[in-house]
């Protein structure tokens, strides 16, 4: 591959290598993983157990319950965000719609 001037365009297959998702994708995707983070908040113990969730990920839940700071607990369920950004949102969507008897989740994961 040559040098590529200044008032050339890449090739389109070397776009794709470059294209990465708009501020607007990203901040919608980590705000769908807090979504889906707050809905397993409303789970039991023992069904957030049949999940299998990282062990970070469960601490994070279980501590989000036990505070009692409004600010706090925002916090907490951006960090329980952060964490849900890292994992397949798949099992759990399908879990809590389960749940809710067969609805599908309100909350939506970009993929």
């Amino acid at each position: 591959m040559g040098r590529m001037h200044r008032d050339e365009d890449p090739k389109p297959e070397d776009a794709a290598a470059f294209e990465q998702p708009s501020r607007s994708a990203r901040k919608r995707a980590a705000l769908g993983a807090q979504k889906l983070g707050e809905a397993l908040l409303g789970l039991r113990p023992a069904e957030l157990d049949a999940l299998d969730l990282p062990e970070t990920l469960r601490g994070a839940l279980e501590e989000a319950r036990r505070i009692t700071s409004r600010a706090a607990l925002a916090r907490q369920r951006q960090y329980i965000g952060r964490l849900m950004r890292d994992i397949d949102p798949a099992p759990l969507e399908q879990a809590l719609a389960a749940r809710s008897g067969g609805r599908p989740p309100r909350v939506k994961m970009p993929r």
